[in-house]
């Protein structure tokens, strides 16, 4: 007779397949390490779930519904596109901190390859690539935001750019790549990558190239290419300032 688990257990164990998930991903999963971590037997394990597939999707749909959870809160009221994009980078940020785990499982899923990634993809990404596309169309019909963007695309650019900072916050190899351009950690840099973040999305769903005169953007984008000749030329005079 099957000895039912404690929900404490069942979290833990579905906790330790996370975990093991994100380090070798569904392939090369180890079902007896996950059940040595979790404090039970592998034969448990196997008559809880059938097989590795069937705990994989467990694991995989714990991590969704809590992702769900925290998309379902941040649409909860109605707000501008700054609020709500700062709401969302905040919310991730926090999902990023508290289930790190899950994190890294998407960052390698994300790497992998064939036709089940394909399905992957599709059952991860469907709710936000619906839900960010929607908000833009609505933003833009409302006169809020620019309209020479297509939806879809700002949609996959805005899911992108958030999936980074996730990355940054709980995968060394991005959390290297985020030191290398600025300079420290994220989780030490929180309130500035939120700050910077907004700055960024704001002007790119915002600003129309259209609403600045032909020749202003010519002076800026000249001032521009004057600095960069000038600071290459610094570098490459030893850091001697040289007149052009």
């Amino acid at each position: 007779m099957l000895k039912r688990l404690s929900e404490e257990r069942l979290d833990a164990l579905l906790e330790a397949g996370v975990e093991e998930f994100a380090l070798r991903g569904p392939a090369g999963a180890n079902m007896r390490a996950i059940a040595d971590r979790a404090g039970i037997s592998v034969g448990v394990l196997y008559k809880y779930y059938g097989d590795k597939d069937g705990f994989f999707r467990a694991c995989l749909d714990r991590s969704l519904e809590a992702l769900n959870r925290v998309l379902a809160e941040v649409m909860e009221s109605e707000a501008g596109f700054r609020e709500y994009a700062r709401r969302i980078i905040r919310a991730l940020l926090d999902f990023s901190r508290e289930h790190a785990g899950y994190v890294r499982m998407y960052c390698t899923l994300a790497a992998s390859g064939g036709a089940e990634a394909v399905r992957l993809a599709e059952e991860i990404e469907g709710v936000t690539a619906g839900l960010y596309t929607r908000y833009i169309a609505a933003g833009q019909a409302g006169g809020d935001l620019r309209q020479d963007m297509e939806p879809g695309m700002f949609a996959f650019f805005f899911d992108s750019l958030l999936m980074m900072v996730q990355f940054a916050g709980c995968c060394d190899y991005y959390r290297a790549r985020f030191r290398l351009y600025c300079g420290g950690g994220p989780e030490d840099r929180e309130a500035l990558l939120e700050e910077e973040l907004l700055k960024l999305l704001e002007s790119a769903f915002t600003f129309e190239a259209a609403a600045v005169p032909r020749g202003e953007r010519r002076e800026v984008r000249g001032r521009r290419d004057d600095e960069l000749c000038i600071g290459l030329r610094h570098r490459h005079d030893g850091g001697k300032d040289v007149p052009l």
